[in-house]
């Protein structure tokens, strides 16, 4: 009696993938991703083809679900696309002006204070840095070079730990 069950509801397991098959299969097609939608829309603005859409009217109209196989008749409007492409060379300004002030009037330890002797490595250089920052702070702020503590691509701490392992 048991294998009877077991038969059964392997066969209705298998049914059910199958039929879980089938439905997959005549479902409509998947909607574009953000990227490629907006790759579309793009290219649309471009060609003035938008006819005053907004980006959400021209998502749920082009990019949906429903609307996927209007999207499989006009792949060719994605091509001329390459105004997006000249957006990305702008982004490499953007590390130049992140880049930390150079540390050229700051003043850094000659060696890791004795008084941390009893720390790690890394602590003993940290205090040590901490303790010379504050110092330049106190006495106008001119020794740190106008660097922060920490900034990135390298502020004081940074710059100060890199020459304190070179000491």
């Amino acid at each position: 009696m048991t294998m009877t069950k077991t038969s059964t509801a392997l066969a209705a397991g298998v049914f059910a993938l199958v039929g879980g098959f089938i439905l997959q299969a005549s479902a409509p097609a998947q909607a574009l991703t953000m990227k490629e939608c907006s790759t579309k829309y793009n290219a649309a603005k471009t060609g003035n083809t938008l006819g005053g859409q907004s980006w959400n009217d021209f998502r749920k109209a082009q990019c949906s679900d429903t609307a996927a196989p209007a999207a499989a008749t006009a792949p060719a409007p994605a091509a001329p696309a390459k105004p997006v492409a000249a957006a990305p060379a702008a982004a490499p300004a953007k590390p130049a002006a992140t880049a930390p002030a150079a540390a050229g009037n700051a003043v850094f330890p000659a060696k890791v204070d004795p008084k941390y002797s009893t720390l790690s490595a890394g602590k003993q250089r940290f205090k040590t840095c901490d303790d010379q920052y504050n110092a330049n702070k106190a006495s106008g702020g001119a020794g740190n070079g106008g660097l922060k503590w920490i900034e990135k691509g390298g502020g004081y701490y940074s710059q100060c730990n890199t020459k304190l392992k070179g000491a």
